[in-house]
């Protein structure tokens, strides 16, 4: 018999609010139609995986693990809008409240953020991380003092104090309490755990939360190798703050590793100096090493929670983001295989049905979709994580705009890297085309994530560049796209070049200007994403998710 996991649909935990937005002028009345169009941005995907591979002690820690994430819905939700509970107790309308669900509040994660619960105002930029009230140079002002550390944290709300001064809250305070839980689940899991690397891992991860010091329980995870149980889980990525991209949003996935495509991975971690080596630049800008400790492993989702739940879902994680951890041990990039097989079925082969040449569909190809995404993650561990114009890390130098450009950096980077890696015959007998139909296919699949995105900006520069290189081209007649091999090629260098110089640089200015020219979509390229939606074609994916009975069967 075999055991495999079922899922339910999410339901977010409950949160206390701060106070309330969803107020003033904002979103018209919702419509069926408007409801109905929105939700049918997505389309629904059970997670499913193997769990005979796991042992009885495994097993068990699974509902723990399950547990202890669904405490970062709530945190997610007070982050991100307020009280949960407050907002939905208002609507009666089913669609309406599925679609609050999948978005954590009133704004459309895959329309730029547009309100669409009555009465919700505009979404803050700063979400909850911040006061409504404060401007930028409020808080420039206040963080280039005493208080500069604690203000600009990862791990701080921003508050006013009696005084009505900017003062600084650390998570661990604030959501005392629920991260109590959450530890205390990992301490559970901890105690079943056979691997030692990962029992040592949830233990510190579970310390971690109490007191936001994840840097530990970082380095604690880049030295587990043998797990087959795995589990993202704290305050992490910083899309959310979309003010200065300082503040890390809870998120949580739940993993088990397929072993077996995790040894195809393996090699090309060792690989990763000498690809920075590589890399078109001048010497300055690759002048970091990247740790080779890297680890490349595929795996099976069962659990998405917070952040990371949130509009459009993640296919690949690439970790520990602190920039002290990546120098010494690199990152670990993990392939959501089952998350990934689900994309590229119901999105991306029917996009490329509708804007790929005919004569290049056949180049569309799950293993080169893998490849595209696996190199996207690796490539976010090379460039340089220091400018060398003392404005500090790349992250505190582009501020908002740090997010897109990573993100855009490692989407050339990645098909740089495959370039050279079949050049160099470590991808065997596959022909390079497939990775090259199948990038621009996905361009399109995440322009359509909106511009309130990293990644949906980080395509749109990257479709405009390629534009302006000649790097594809469009056939009138039939409204289809065809790559331009050696034009493509020749953009991905000046592209790669372009951005890791920027961000070298720190040039916040520099970069302000290329999302301002490039990060827009032209009405001919919205002409034809809007075909996409009236082929009915899906932007992005639910998750049916969640712990079921054994089957019997």
């Amino acid at each position: 018999m075999t055991r495999r996991l079922a899922c339910s649909m999410l339901v977010a935990g409950a949160g206390l609010c701060f106070s309330s937005w969803n107020c003033g002028s904002g979103a018209p009345p919702a419509t069926d139609t408007d409801m109905a169009a929105r939700l049918a941005k997505y389309t629904s995907f059970r997670l499913e995986s193997d769990l005979s591979v796991l042992t009885e002690n495994e097993r068990k820690m699974l509902p723990l693990l399950i547990e202890a994430s669904d405490v970062m819905n709530g945190l997610f939700w007070r982050q991100s809008y307020g009280d949960r509970e407050a907002l939905l107790g208002q609507i009666e309308d089913a669609d309406l409240r599925r679609l609050v669900e999948i978005n954590y509040g009133p704004w459309d994660r895959l329309a730029g953020d547009e309100p669409f619960v009555p009465g919700a105002g505009p979404k803050p930029p700063g979400a909850r991380f911040y006061p409504e009230d404060m401007t930028k140079e409020e808080f420039e002002a206040a963080a280039s003092g005493d208080q500069a550390d604690t203000l600009r944290s990862l791990y701080t709300f921003v508050r006013r104090d009696e005084n009505g001064s900017l003062a600084a809250e650390p998570y661990h305070e604030v959501f005392a309490s629920e991260l109590a839980t959450a530890a205390g689940k990992l301490r559970e899991a901890a105690a079943l755990a056979d691997d030692p690397g990962l029992k040592k891992y949830l233990e510190l991860r579970a310390e971690a939360l109490v007191t936001d010091d994840y840097q530990p329980s970082d380095l604690a995870w880049m030295d587990m190798k043998d797990n087959t149980v795995d589990v993202v889980i704290g305050a992490i990525e910083t899309y959310e703050d979309a003010l200065f991209g300082y503040k890390a949003a809870y998120e949580a996935y739940v993993l088990i590793k397929d072993k077996e495509w995790s040894g195809r991975l393996s090699r090309y971690a060792s690989m990763l100096p000498a690809l920075q080596r590589g890399l078109p630049v001048p010497d300055e800008y690759k002048q970091e090493t990247p740790g080779s400790d890297s680890d490349l492993n595929a795996y099976d989702v069962i659990y998405y929670a917070g952040d990371c739940n949130a509009g459009a879902k993640t296919i690949a994680i690439n970790l520990p983001n602190d920039e002290e951890v990546q120098l010494q041990k690199g990152t670990r990039r993990l392939q959501l295989k089952n998350a990934m097989r689900a994309k590229f079925e119901k999105i991306l082969i029917p996009i490329g049905d509708v804007l790929i040449a005919e004569s290049q569909r056949r180049f569309i190809d799950f293993d080169a979709f893998f490849e595209n995404t696996m190199f996207h993650e690796v490539a976010h561990g090379l460039g340089i994580k220091n400018t060398l114009t003392g404005k500090g890390t790349v992250r505190e130098a582009l501020k908002d705009k740090a997010s897109a450009l990573e993100e855009g950096k490692a989407d050339i980077l990645g098909l740089y890297m495959v370039t050279k890696l079949h050049e160099q015959g470590e991808l065997e007998d596959a022909d390079l085309l497939d990775n090259y139909v199948t990038f621009l296919a996905g361009i399109f699949r995440s322009i359509r994530f909106g511009a309130s995105s990293a990644h949906g900006v980080a395509n749109l520069l990257r479709f405009n560049f390629f534009a302006k290189a000649g790097a594809f081209s469009r056939d009138e007649e039939t409204g289809t796209y065809r790559v331009e091999m050696e034009k493509m090629q020749e953009a991905v260098d000046e592209l790669s070049k372009k951005i890791l110089t920027l961000q070298g640089d720190g040039d916040y200015e520099g970069v302000t200007r290329f999302v301002g020219e490039m990060g827009k979509i032209g009405e001919g390229l919205q002409r034809d994403l809007d075909r996409l939606s009236t082929a009915g074609i899906p932007v992005d994916v639910v998750f049916e998710q969640g712990l079921a009975a054994p089957d019997e069967s």
